[in-house]
């Protein structure tokens, strides 16, 4: 596979931090169940464009997310505009790391063999008024 677009509709969301559970003495260490779901939906999302195909093993990969925040309610109509034309840019959470780290982390061993392939990205955030996170990933030859 050269490349693939897909879209993630909704909100964008970022990976969560690990939590921890006391049982006597151990520790278990386990991924919040929202992360869990939105891994897989990621995953889903990619699969349906996918139709079973992966890049191959140890090919570099280049990946592009851009993250559309939705637009806050509130916003007056001179802001909106100035949002529309990108010229307003969000600085809410979740951080642009932590929404990337859910796709790595939701695509490694579906989209590619191990996240370590990686060998470029950018991510970037914006408003929409249909909030999403378009991911294009193509191999670097």
């Amino acid at each position: 596979m050269k490349s693939i677009k897909f879209t993630v509709p909704g909100n964008p969301f970022g990976k969560q931090r690990p939590k921890f559970a006391r049982m006597g003495t151990y520790t278990k260490t386990y991924t919040p169940k929202k992360t869990t779901q939105h891994e897989k939906e990621v995953a889903e999302c990619f699969l349906e464009v996918a139709r079973g195909r992966r890049f191959k093993e140890k090919e570099p990969l280049d990946i592009r997310i851009i993250a559309y925040y939705p637009i806050p309610q509130s916003t007056s109509k001179k802001r909106r505009k100035e949002i529309l034309e990108h010229r307003i840019r969000p600085t809410v959470k979740p951080d642009l790391d932590n929404v990337a780290k859910l796709i790595y982390d939701a695509l490694n061993g579906v989209a590619w063999y191990d996240d370590n392939a990686i060998v470029d990205t950018q991510v970037r955030k914006f408003y929409s008024d249909t909030p999403r996170v378009d991911v294009f990933i193509r191999a670097v030859e």
